[in-house]
């Protein structure tokens, strides 16, 4: 039987006497069961197909020997060639070691390949940009993850890619990997759990304010986590115009002051201790403090549900902002903190309205990069995929549940190629002459024809069709056991 199931209509299928909590939790349940099944199914998510033909013997001389010597000594003689006669110019390079994945934590280097394919698939489907999942072992021989393992396999491998997407690897390499890169890769790197969560919650956040007709410059923000996500998130808010003083951040010792010398004194914890230094102006230390009043909460934390309490909702100006964005359970249901009274709620989920998901970013600003060759990737360029993502979400009309555009309009990366590039040649940082418009239309015509091309390969056959008995059967082990 083909696969037919729609999983958007998952809730038909749930017992309507389930209370949020336990909703959310059978549907997170249901979608890991159909994962494994899923992904046993089909061998994984990735697989490699030749783009140049004809394969006749004739041709293999071309392709191959003799025909291809040409390419390595032009190649050798002027390395930029590379971008043109292979496929280095389209090709971005996913690495990780694993010690950070999703809500999971430390899963193993091989751990990793699930998410980090995931990301690939979805740079050839949403970017149409070619990508390879790399997972490797950073550690020493205690077990100890080392940071300039990481930087000296991405500097060896660098001649193979055009950009380097950095995911899951934890603190604090997460940081010294992406700072040390920018100085010495002659690549673009970008850290997606870092950089990429900042630019789609900026963009969610500039729709939401204007829903709420509230200004960035004077509202009360709390971020509840502080790690490579909401420390980059602050970063991006106050180069946007929010005021440090009224940012109060929370990590797993309580909220970021001038006093925590537990910080000051941990070299780890430098982008901690260098927001303390910048936020919190009234020195605020509880969450009862930190919530009353305030205009926006981000939590990028502990996964839920209960991490944020509908009590501390309830506190937070009129009109209030609920971004809960761990994975795979949100800190608190967007339905709690609707029915708490928040005025938006949005979450990482795909099964909620509002997903703030990295998705929505990445396949657009690393398609823009390797269209102008950029020499790297700043915040700024990040800042103008953020407002390129909001204008996006505008322009066909937001509400309070409709705050970012979906992650299949044919507008969204299109739109980011041509802020980003626009951005880049600003900068200085773009290694080659293309006009945003150019690229804006070279990103859709490849965006195109990568989803032709797997769409094609599903209707012919050559993806095979997943039996919906593997459907059911991850449904009814789910409903036995909630």
């Amino acid at each position: 039987m083909e696969f037919k199931f729609d999983l958007s209509n998952l809730e038909e299928f749930l017992p309507k006497d389930l209370d949020a909590d336990k909703r959310l939790k059978a549907k997170t349940l249901f979608f890991k069961k159909l994962a494994l099944a899923a992904h046993s199914f089909y061998g994984g998510k990735l697989t490699v197909l030749p783009k140049s033909g004809p394969m006749s013997s004739g041709w293999m001389n071309v392709w191959y020997t003799p025909g291809v010597s040409a390419v390595s000594t032009a190649i050798r003689d002027h390395e930029p060639k590379s971008y043109d006669l292979s496929s280095r110019g389209n090709r971005a390079l996913v690495l990780s070691d694993g010690t950070r994945v999703l809500g999971d934590g430390d899963c193993g280097a091989a751990g990793g390949l699930g998410v980090m394919e995931g990301k690939a698939m979805l740079m050839k489907y949403l970017g149409g940009i070619d990508a390879d999942a790399i997972c490797i072992n950073s550690r020493d021989g205690k077990g100890k993850p080392v940071f300039g393992k990481i930087v000296d396999f991405a500097n060896m491998i660098a001649p193979s890619f055009g950009a380097i997407n950095l995911e899951d690897i934890s603190q604090p390499n997460c940081y010294k990997v992406l700072d040390e890169l920018r100085r010495t890769c002659p690549i673009p790197v970008w850290h997606d759990d870092a950089q990429g969560t900042a630019c789609v919650t900026c963009a969610a956040l500039i729709n939401a304010l204007k829903l709420a007709r509230k200004k960035i410059n004077n509202i009360k923000i709390v971020l509840y986590g502080a790690g490579a996500a909401n420390s980059t998130v602050a970063e991006f808010l106050m180069a946007m115009g929010a005021d440090g003083g009224n940012i109060i951040i929370f990590d797993k010792s309580g909220a970021l002051t001038k006093k925590r010398t537990d910080l000051k004194n941990d070299p780890d914890f430098y982008k901690q201790w260098s927001l303390c230094l910048r936020t919190n102006g009234a020195n605020i230390k509880d969450e009862h403090s930190a919530f009353k009043n305030a205009d926006v909460v981000i939590a990028l934390s502990k996964p839920g549900p209960g991490t944020i309490k509908s009590e501390w909702i309830k506190l937070m100006a009129p009109k209030a902002i609920v971004f809960a964005c761990a994975n795979p359970v949100p800190e608190i249901s967007p339905e709690e903190s609707l029915k708490a009274g928040a005025f938006i709620a949005a979450s990482g989920r795909g099964d909620f309205p509002n997903q703030v998901n990295n998705s929505l970013c990445f396949p657009g600003i690393l398609k823009a990069v390797l269209l102008c060759r950029a020499r790297g990737i700043t915040d700024t360029m990040a800042l103008a995929a953020a407002k390129a993502i909001a204008k996006c979400a505008e322009l066909k009309g937001i509400n309070p549940k409709r705050i970012l555009p979906d992650m299949y309009d044919g507008e969204l990366y299109p739109m980011q190629v041509k802020a980003v590039v626009e951005q880049a040649r600003k900068e200085g940082l773009a290694g080659l002459e293309i006009t945003p418009q150019e690229a804006y239309k070279k990103a859709k015509a490849d965006i195109k024809a990568a989803r032709a091309l797997s769409d094609a390969l599903w209707r012919k056959g050559y993806i095979k069709k997943m039996p919906l008995t593997i459907i059911k059967k991850a449904l009814r082990e789910t409903l036995k056991e909630i």
